[in-house]
């Protein structure tokens, strides 16, 4: 998945890296519509107010989808993250 630089895009179809916000919007409006939406990444894009292109939400999608499946499958360890809770 493309870094969480703090770089922003200059025009929507510009292939850029993707801030924090950008991130954080992208996981909320896939957590809102989910997965199996019709027409997912058009509705993300929108949601995103037109930040990120259709197609640059396409593509940071699938990077999402192949490292959670490269993760599952063993080819990467799990990403251990700092968290705070009772679980820690």
């Amino acid at each position: 998945m493309s870094s969480g630089s703090s770089s922003r895009s200059n025009s929507p179809s510009s292939d850029s890296e993707w801030s924090k916000k950008e991130n954080k919007m992208f996981e909320e409006a896939l957590a809102y519509y989910g997965v199996g939406a019709p027409n997912l990444c058009e509705k993300v894009a929108s949601a995103m107010g037109g930040t990120k292109s259709t197609e640059e939400v396409r593509r940071h999608f699938q990077f999402l989808v192949d490292d959670v499946n490269n993760i599952e499958h063993g080819r990467i360890p799990f990403p251990k993250y700092k968290t705070q809770g009772f679980w820690t």
